[in-house]
């Protein structure tokens, strides 16, 4: 199988549902995400749930992507849950991008997902948006450097044993002011109820 990208430390694939076990694996060996944002380490159909998970059947929707990031030796370093094209042309949405443990800190994170940044606006985004919870200090930073902005905040959202805060976040990646975006998705103005 063809890599999508590349960048200096590892090679993106698109996974095929084959996978799901080596994705539990890597879950299982990096639980730091799923003990922040949910209070309890990843269950054991976490991987088989970030497959089958997509949005509100109303929601347009272009496709899924789930991707792995593999180091030189084919290891599991990174993965990413992608949505193309949500709710309108050119707006897609990072579900979920969770890097090894044992790279945090090093930059790693940002080089991975500045080739994850680059193959989507090649493929034709030109907005991302996230969902980041509220009091989640290290990713709040990370996205922040990487030039989210938040635009509305959803309250008492349930993950896992916890309710969370989730700010909603936007990058622009063709230059557009973030009028533009909430003009075409709606369901991010911060008057939305």
């Amino acid at each position: 199988m063809d890599a999508l990208f590349a960048t200096r430390a590892a090679r993106c694939f698109e996974m095929g549902r084959e996978e799901i076990a080596a994705l539990q694996r890597f879950f299982a060996a990096n639980p730091e995400y799923a003990l922040a944002v949910e209070g309890e380490a990843p269950g054991p159909h976490a991987a088989m749930e970030a497959f089958e998970s997509l949005p509100p059947p109303d929601w347009p929707l272009g496709r899924k992507w789930m991707l792995a990031f593999r180091d030189p030796d084919g290891n599991m370093v990174a993965m990413a849950d992608v949505l193309s094209d949500l709710f309108v042309a050119g707006v897609w949405h990072v579900g979920l991008f969770v890097v090894a443990t044992k790279l945090h800190g090093g930059g790693m994170a940002y080089e991975l997902y500045e080739g994850l940044e680059s193959w989507m606006k090649r493929a034709g985004a030109q907005w991302v948006r996230l969902g980041v919870v509220a009091g989640n200090a290290r990713a709040e930073r990370f996205w922040e450097r990487l030039g989210y902005v938040e635009v509305r905040r959803r309250l008492g959202i349930g993950m896992g044993r916890r309710t969370n805060d989730v700010r909603v976040m936007v990058k622009p990646l063709a230059g557009g002011p973030l009028a533009e975006y909430l003009s075409l998705v709606a369901r991010d103005r911060p008057e939305t109820a």
